[in-house]
């Protein structure tokens, strides 16, 4: 783990070991989510008023403007079913990832499913997929110039160039899978793991900070380099967002 760190939390590698399992060969979809709800009526954090506002919401992406130089903003009404907010939909987005999910939302699924939360350990494992090069398909962040990942391409928060032809998020399995056929491990959207994140920055302020691995649509080369394996950044456990969504696994 840890091979290859850009980032000081990535490091020291270290070598570990990992018992046998079973994972997703793609991150949980809107439409495997709204089987779970409409099986158990489950309601989401999202729905719920939040710690810090009092109001149900998500926090969403939006590009900065010279009035608002923020990206992230808390909004009313943002939700699994409107990922931006109360005008946006998933009606034609069955096969994008589930966002706007917090960590109890992802664990409660898992649960229902008779599955779990990877471990980070699992989950850099299986990213990993064996290979020990600076990202999983190669040294270069593209492979003979083809974009291998749903990140962002161009100056981030202003530009993205689209050249991976995804402005958000990515229907799942759009791009190569890694050696153990698994699509997406890379880019998309971050991912829940079930470790929590030690030494954890002081700006977060929740009760349980986790571990999210892989990196989203919004990791780019001059920002946020987190679109490979070894990754790995705090969240906080109760706060949905538009850029966080999971996949599940179960010990062989």
């Amino acid at each position: 783990m840890g091979a290859h760190p850009a980032y000081k939390e990535e490091g020291p590698p270290q070598r570990l070991s990992v018992a046998a399992f079973n994972m997703d060969a793609t991150e949980v979809t809107n439409r495997q989510f709204a089987r779970f709800i409409a099986a158990t009526g489950y309601v989401t954090d999202a729905e719920k008023p939040q710690a810090g506002f009092d109001e149900a919401g998500g926090v969403v992406f939006r590009t900065p403007t010279l009035t608002n130089p923020s990206w992230w903003h808390f909004i009313v009404g943002a939700d699994w079913r409107h990922p931006e907010g109360p005008e946006s939909s998933i009606d034609g987005r069955d096969d994008e990832p589930v966002v706007q999910v917090s960590f109890n939302d992802a664990k409660a699924y898992a649960a229902w499913a008779g599955r779990r939360l990877p471990s980070e350990t699992e989950w850099e494992y299986a990213a990993a997929a064996g290979a020990e090069t600076v990202y999983i398909w190669g040294e270069e962040r593209t492979l003979e110039g083809a974009e291998m990942a749903n990140t962002w391409q161009g100056s981030f928060p202003i530009d993205n160039t689209l050249a991976d032809g995804h402005a958000k998020r990515a229907p799942v399995g759009c791009f190569p899978p890694n050696d153990f056929a698994l699509y997406d491990m890379i880019g998309n959207v971050w991912e829940w793991t079930d470790s929590e994140f030690l030494d954890a920055p002081a700006s977060l302020t929740g009760d349980r900070i986790y571990t999210i691995k892989g990196g989203s649509f919004l990791c780019a080369p001059n920002f946020c380099r987190r679109y490979r394996a070894a990754a790995r950044q705090a969240q906080e456990a109760g706060l949905p967002t538009s850029h966080i969504g999971f996949r599940t696994v179960k010990s062989d």
